[in-house]
């Protein structure tokens, strides 16, 4: 196909398409005359995870140069790929150097290792997690092992759902895809859920019998 019916098939303006050429993000079509190039669905593809990159993922070049990489890169397993993908999403959190982040930094750890869980050392969620307890201390909120243990299960059944689900002989770009789409845009049906099944609980426990 040429350039217009790959921008037409993918959504992507033909302008932005030569940029993601000239950036190497993109690689080149087939050459056909000076100023043509043929573009066939591999190309569509890598469109379509860029544009997810981008769109959903909300990632500077550096991070989708970085991503698209790893997908290239065939040493790298599917574990390497999907942190890759997954650790280029952040959040990114900047620990202040006191003694309060120190000591839950310190009790996360533990308590990681505590679940048996296999986590790098930088995580980024290592540091989410450290910050939400921070501040759930400052607040006077429990935010203990004892409080993390139901997540934590909960999370892992999740989890174990997610990975579960991943069709290893799909293309390594669909993989990634599947990592960012599904941790950008599942995050809010989890939140979603969570105060749902709250509110059902909530009626259940303190709420008057239906009639």
């Amino acid at each position: 196909m040429l350039i217009s019916e790959l921008s037409r098939r993918s959504g992507v303006p033909i302008a932005t398409i030569k940029y993601y050429l000239r950036e190497g993000l993109l690689p080149p079509g087939e050459a056909t005359a000076a100023t043509r190039a043929e573009y066939d669905d591999l190309h569509l593809g890598r469109l379509r995870l860029i544009r997810a990159l981008v769109e959903v993922g909300n990632l500077p070049l550096a991070a989708i140069r970085r991503i698209l990489g790893a997908v290239d890169n065939e040493d790298l397993d599917v574990h390497g790929l999907l942190g890759t993908a997954q650790y280029a999403l952040g959040p990114k959190v900047d620990p202040p150097e006191d003694e309060e982040w120190q000591e839950t930094s310190d009790q996360v750890d533990a308590f990681l290792a505590d679940l048996g869980w296999r986590v790098t050392s930088f995580a980024p969620a290592r540091k989410m997690l450290t910050q939400a307890l921070v501040t759930l201390r400052r607040l006077g909120m429990p935010a203990g092992a004892d409080q993390l243990r139901p997540y934590a299960g909960a999370a892992e059944t999740l989890a174990r759902e997610e990975i579960g689900r991943i069709d290893t002989s799909a293309p390594r770009s669909a993989l990634v895809e599947g990592v960012v789409v599904g941790t950008v845009l599942y995050e809010p049906v989890l939140i979603a859920l969570c105060r749902l099944a709250q509110e059902h609980q909530s009626a259940l426990r303190f709420a008057p019998p239906r009639s």
